[in-house]
């Protein structure tokens, strides 16, 4: 079956029990997508599907024929340069263990793409269902937020 993941296109197997993390670590080598609850509790395997945030570890081969999937090695720009949800994580030292946040990161790169004006309280609701295991909820706050004001200077900038 046809993926494209990152940009690139992919031949895999068209396993249609077969989930989208296990595709991606396993066969693509892609393991900045975690693996954790393994039931879509957790979030630390969100990836973009056709641009919606998705918990991968719950998404199956049978449903993707044709998608488009980005995962946190495809969110920086090519060259290198990071996505500004990237930039904001690591200025607001946002993660303490670091095994979830590449799920926070891409819930919301994918928030701050669909909904670029959206309050502080709907934010904090958007992203509550990610868990952080070390507690890290008000830096990973501050870090969507500083994330938004990025995404908002650079879109005044680009007009």
């Amino acid at each position: 079956m046809r993926l494209v993941v990152n940009g690139v296109e992919h031949e895999v197997a068209a396993e249609p029990d077969r989930s989208l993390l296990g595709v991606l670590r396993d066969e693509l080598g892609l393991t900045g997508t975690k693996y954790s609850c393994g039931e879509g509790h957790c979030g630390a395997c969100t990836v973009h599907v056709d641009g919606e945030a998705t918990r991968s570890c719950m998404t199956y081969l049978s449903g993707l024929e044709g998608s488009t999937v980005r995962t946190i090695e495809g969110l920086a720009e090519p060259g290198g340069k990071l996505h500004p949800v990237q930039e904001a994580f690591l200025e607001e030292q946002a993660s303490q263990c670091g095994f979830c946040m590449s799920g926070h990161v891409m819930r919301a790169a994918a928030l701050l793409e669909s909904s670029p004006g959206a309050t502080e309280a709907e934010l904090v609701e958007a992203m509550s269902p990610g868990l952080c295991r070390c507690g890290s909820y008000q830096r990973i706050k501050r870090a969507v937020l500083s994330a938004q004001k990025k995404l908002s200077a650079q879109g005044a900038r680009d007009e």
